[in-house]
């Protein structure tokens, strides 16, 4: 049995897979933004298994980096990370939005976040390999624009969700390299398509598929040996942008990511 950190468990996908691993006997570390939210779903959980809640806004660096330290004090065992919590495109037209440290809330969220928390834990994961890391990805994914990392010009929310999710995918792969020999398996995938979520049906989208039909990719890359650095649709491995494998692209991705994880 492994302990598991998913981000984002208060809700939708997050939710569900809590309580699949919960009740599969994981010890189950359930992060949320808010505070009543996160105990409420740990009082649930704990009627089914062991479980934990960790608070935290992923749209601010330092609570991102709190969290990890946090969880690796409390839970030196840990050995699956879930970077499931995300930003959805928002309502229709809605507005350029800002994290707490003045980057683009999409690209804070959704790609920064997963990051810096990854590497505030990968002592962690690294004492207790064979580990896992699973990005929660989505198969809407565009090339980020270098000369406006931040979306300063002709913004739209859909295309801020999927030049992140395209950075969390090539990052995923360029991460999955450096720890080919430790033992940390680093995989991402799309779970399903316009899921059932408060974050889909904001984007005024009708949902597609359920919660139910998100969860058996993410589990089967937290709970099994499915290998390491590669892009998976549910349960099936894909292929990501093509983009994202492309080591150029990867390697300047590396330069910009460390520089606005450091401003």
């Amino acid at each position: 049995m492994s302990t598991v950190l998913i981000t984002g468990a208060t809700s939708g996908l997050g939710r569900y897979v809590a309580f699949e691993l919960v009740r599969s006997g994981h010890v189950v570390l359930a992060h949320g933004r808010d505070p009543g939210r996160t105990e409420s779903l740990v009082e649930e959980l704990r009627t089914e298994g062991d479980a934990e809640a960790f608070v935290a806004d992923l749209a601010s660096l330092a609570q991102v980096r709190e969290l990890g330290a946090h969880v690796a004090d409390a839970h030196p065992d840990l050995d699956v990370l879930i970077n499931n919590a995300g930003v959805g495109a928002g309502s229709p037209g809605a507005a350029r939005e800002l994290s707490a440290d003045g980057h683009e809330l999409r690209l804070a969220v959704n790609y920064l976040a997963p990051v810096a928390l990854t590497r505030a834990l990968l002592p962690t994961l690294r004492a207790n390999a064979p580990a896992r890391i699973v990005n929660v990805g989505s198969v809407g994914q565009d090339p980020v624009d270098f000369d406006d990392i931040e979306f300063r010009r002709g913004y739209d929310g859909f295309a801020a969700y999927r030049r992140a999710k395209f950075a969390l995918a090539a990052h995923t792969f360029t991460l999955a390299e450096e720890l080919a020999d430790t033992g940390i398996a680093v995989n991402v995938l799309h779970p399903a398509t316009f899921m059932d979520t408060a974050m889909v049906r904001e984007g005024g989208v009708a949902p597609w598929s359920t919660v139910a039909d998100g969860a058996p990719g993410v589990l089967a890359l937290a709970t099994e040996d499915l290998g390491t650095g590669a892009y998976f649709d549910g349960t099936n491995r894909a292929r990501a942008h093509e983009t994202t494998y492309d080591g150029e692209v990867q390697k300047r991705l590396a330069a910009v990511t460390d520089q606005l994880l450091t401003l």
